[in-house]
């Protein structure tokens, strides 16, 4: 058994069941759990995710949103307990990995076209 191989093993308890639906360019909203004290409440971050990378458990993704007119992003690991739930509020339609671009863009320019599903004709 070669070292990959051993991590992978390690890390398999870990990881989520369930595969992530969502892409690059998708809006989606976060459900992390934040610990205040001894208390724990759901807090919700809601935005456009401009990149993934990692994979196993290493992979993570990085949202963006626009806050009082001031840009922000947060990572958050995939396979994280943190993370309670990801909601898909739509699907944008990119051509791109990574979504940097959208950094400089301002107000309305921020805004991608809704991809739409595909219908299968009989």
């Amino acid at each position: 058994m070669n070292q990959k191989e051993i991590l992978d093993l390690v890390a398999q308890p870990s990881l989520r069941e369930t595969k992530h639906e969502f892409e690059v360019g998708d809006t989606v909203d976060i459900h992390t759990l934040i610990q205040e004290g001894n208390k724990e409440r759901v807090q919700v971050f809601s935005g456009v995710i401009i990149a993934m990378r990692g994979e196993g458990i290493n992979e993570n993704f990085t949202v963006r949103r626009i806050v009082a007119g001031e840009g922000v992003e947060k990572t958050f690991p995939i396979h994280s307990p943190k993370v309670s739930a990801i909601d898909i509020k739509r699907h944008g339609r990119v051509r791109r990995a990574k979504l940097y671009y959208l950094r400089d863009r301002v107000g309305k320019a921020t805004r991608l076209t809704e991809r739409r599903a595909k219908v299968k004709d009989n």
